[in-house]
């Protein structure tokens, strides 16, 4: 049983028939999607200093775009059930990510998010079908110092919230990210639509 499908329960059974196989899938093998993200964009020119830093990390960028190429591969890692996502956006004169690992606490039934390569920030995430589709939100966040990990007061987090749906017309999947610092506001969106061959 995937990870996703644990955290969820019965609920998961609520979700588009496409976003089951999806997230059950990726506890098995890697999957891979690609796609166009039609809109992308980064928050106040004040944060440019964090996206730079955050580029080295594979975590957050600069660039901002239109019908971006997008790919995505989820792949599962280690004994812990880890689901490591892989998302890369093909700018015309470079390649940026926004890499996290993924784990199940089994005695909170919370995802356990570790994002950036090496991991820069930690969330919990909270799953929730609406409707036939997934959204993620973040919640308590840590900031990672290599073995050290320092809780982070609301002021300085950047809260995440992801939707997924699946369109049965243009048969793919729809996908909405958007991080806000209470503080700040935006500081990084995109959204767009990607289809997988590995998912039937």
């Amino acid at each position: 049983m995937s990870i996703y499908k644990q955290v969820l329960g019965e609920d998961f059974h609520q979700l588009h028939p496409m976003l089951q196989k999806r997230y059950e899938m990726m506890g098995e093998r890697p999957i891979r999607g690609e796609g166009v993200m039609t809109e992308i964009q980064g928050g106040p020119k004040l944060l440019k200093p964090l996206m730079k830093h955050g580029m080295k990390r594979k975590l957050l960028f600069p660039e901002s775009g239109e019908d971006v190429p997008f790919t995505i591969i989820n792949s599962p890692r280690g004994k812990r059930k880890q689901i490591h996502w892989e998302r890369q956006f093909h700018f015309p004169n470079n390649t940026r990510y926004f890499n996290a690992l993924m784990s199940l606490n089994e005695e909170s039934l919370v995802i356990e998010d570790y994002l950036g390569e090496p991991a820069l920030v930690y969330s919990d995430l909270i799953f929730k079908v609406d409707s036939g589709a997934l959204t993620i939100r973040s919640h308590k966040q840590r900031l990672v110092l290599g073995k050290i990990e320092i809780p982070l007061p609301r002021w300085f987090q950047g809260l995440a919230v992801v939707k997924e749906s699946y369109h049965d017309q243009s048969k793919k999947f729809e996908i909405a990210v958007q991080v806000r610092n209470p503080l700040m506001g935006q500081i990084f969106s995109y959204k767009g639509e990607f289809t997988s061959e590995d998912i039937t």
